[in-house]
């Protein structure tokens, strides 16, 4: 018996990483899960390794910034497994810039991915789970940053929707609570993912969205980050994920409007 039997959830981003993590620890412990990516490769991996162990998962592609994304999301949780219960607004990537060189496009392309689209997704959810009470608490965590707490130079934009996302949170957990849905955040720091992981190659990118996109820390920086945090070293993805289900278990039912940092106690 898993703590999340006969539970649906939907996270976005969760073909890789973090996002893989969180749809395979939730999978784990019973819930039913919409994978979703950008890709159908990682999308598809995914579901299909929440199948082999014995959970149950569909892949749904595509970007969660497109017009009538968030609809057919929430659709495909209610199409597929009828129903909707946790919801984890994960999917999001950085494209850094100090301000005086930043283009309307890179502060458009990051506060909608982290900021409208969560916005949009929940805002599709509302009906159902107003027309579909429970007998048990739903649950949403959304994804923040300790960029959106204290700042980080060259994410002026990053940084602004991971605020965002907080006032999000805290807003609808006073909005939502009458339909018994706990709305919280998690605040990751140095996480080991695709994006941050050290590389010493100055060129190293990732296409998103038909972008190329510059990712990982050079090895001295990365170095003298993990120095400042308690423990040595950042914080890998299935550790990032552990936070998110804490939030999704029933031990989490009053819990409503927190922000948890998860960053090894950094700040």
């Amino acid at each position: 018996m898993g703590t999340l039997d006969g539970r649906v959830a939907i996270v976005s981003g969760s073909g890789r990483g973090i996002g893989r993590e969180i749809a395979l620890r939730l999978a784990a412990e019973g819930a039913s899960v919409v994978v979703n990516d950008l890709d159908a490769g990682p999308a598809g991996q995914t579901a299909a390794d929440i199948g082999a162990a014995g959970g149950r998962a569909v892949a749904h592609v595509g970007s969660v910034t497109a017009e009538g994304f968030a609809e057919r999301f929430v659709s495909a949780a209610v199409q597929s497994f009828g129903g909707l219960d946790i919801i984890v607004n994960n999917a999001g990537y950085t494209w850094d810039n100090v301000i005086q060189k930043m283009t309307d496009e890179q502060w458009d392309a990051i506060v909608g991915v982290h900021l409208t689209a969560p916005f949009r997704i929940l805002r599709a959810a509302l009906p159902y789970f107003k027309a579909n009470p429970a007998g048990y608490h739903r649950k949403v965590v959304n994804i923040s940053s300790t960029s959106g707490f204290y700042g980080n130079a060259g994410q002026a934009n990053y940084g602004a929707a991971k605020a965002g996302v907080i006032g999000l949170t805290k807003t609808l957990a006073k909005e939502w609570g009458r339909y018994k849905v706990n709305v919280n955040a998690v605040a990751f720091g140095f996480i080991l993912t695709r994006m941050t992981e050290s590389t010493a190659a100055d060129n190293a990118t990732v296409e998103i969205e038909g972008r190329q996109i510059k990712v990982g820390l050079n090895p001295e920086r990365a170095a003298m980050a993990a120095t400042v945090i308690p423990f040595g070293r950042p914080g890998t993805a299935r550790e990032a994920a552990g936070a998110v289900y804490l939030l999704c278990t029933p031990d989490a039912d009053y819990i409503n409007g927190q922000c948890i940092v998860v960053d090894g106690g950094r700040v």
